[in-house]
């Protein structure tokens, strides 16, 4: 089995050859130039033995084809043979799929963030739009000091009933600058939990303002604030898909034992004063 030839040896090789043709090329300079004199001395002589000499000479020396070394072709490719090894292409079969099995985990997770948040915006949509809440009316309660307001949600969703949260209704009433938070609770008969909504559904909640030097925006009324904060879905059982309802409401209120006469002189008013006044968020 021969042995490759180091690289050294191959610049020796192939600065060997360059001088043998640099010498057969030498060599065959001379010969034609003693080819043309022969020839010119047959033609004057008649003898062509001394010219059919000299033209076997002149073949004899010149150059020819040198092939280089099968070995040094071996060793000048043998760095792609590592390509062609299992275990590479084994790992590059690897890599790639890893890529693969990547590329289609991340399509596949901002597909369904993409699609959860579409089908939250649409149940924002619904709390919003096909869920109307509205504040019936508020009116004095027995005990003297509190007052008991109805309020009413009513479902006109094509899809069908919604799922509501009651939660406890805040009623704050404005004190100079500041709302301050009165009690309040559901009346007898109603609880705070989850009801179904099909068409409409109508509770009612008692709140009781014992405020002192409640603000009087408008002569012989209190400043009140009423939110109802809700939790809506579309499914009995919901897991994230629910969504918040948050409704403020802003009425005048007309304090227990106020004196009718006396708000209407005050205000300039004809009309009896009526126990509230509604009043656009603001």
């Amino acid at each position: 089995m021969s042995v490759p030839p180091a690289a050294p040896d191959k610049d020796a090789l192939i600065a060997d050859l360059r001088r043998q043709l640099a010498a057969a090329q030498s060599e065959a300079r001379v010969l034609r130039r003693r080819l043309g004199i022969a020839a010119a001395a047959n033609a004057a002589s008649g003898d062509s033995a001394p010219a059919r000499g000299l033209l076997d000479e002149l073949r004899a020396a010149a150059p020819r084809k040198v092939d280089a070394p099968s070995t040094i072709a071996v060793k000048l490719g043998r760095r792609f043979d590592l390509w062609r090894s299992p275990a590479v292409i084994g790992l590059v079969m690897v890599l790639l799929t890893a890529f693969a099995i990547d590329a289609g985990v991340g399509l596949y997770q901002a597909r369904a963030a993409r699609e959860a948040r579409q089908a939250r915006l649409l149940l924002e949509n619904t709390a919003m739009r096909s869920l109307y809440v509205e504040l019936k009316g508020i009116a004095y309660d027995p005990d003297g000091k509190s007052y008991r307001m109805t309020l009413f949600l009513q479902n006109v969703s094509p899809k069908g009933p919604l799922y509501v949260m009651l939660n406890a209704v805040a009623v704050y009433v404005q004190t100079g600058m500041v709302w301050q938070q009165v009690p309040s609770r559901p009346a007898e008969g109603t609880s705070w939990g989850v009801v179904k909504v099909v068409d409409g559904y109508t509770y009612d909640v008692v709140f009781t303002p014992d405020v002192a030097n409640w603000a009087e925006l408008i002569p012989g009324y209190m400043h009140v604030r009423i939110q109802s904060d809700l939790l809506v879905s579309e499914k009995a059982q919901p897991g994230n898909d629910v969504v918040e309802r948050r409704t403020p409401y802003y009425v005048y209120l007309k304090p227990h034992g106020a004196n009718d006469e006396d708000i209407k002189t005050r205000s300039r008013s004809t009309r009896t004063p009526p126990l509230f006044i509604p009043m656009p968020p603001h």
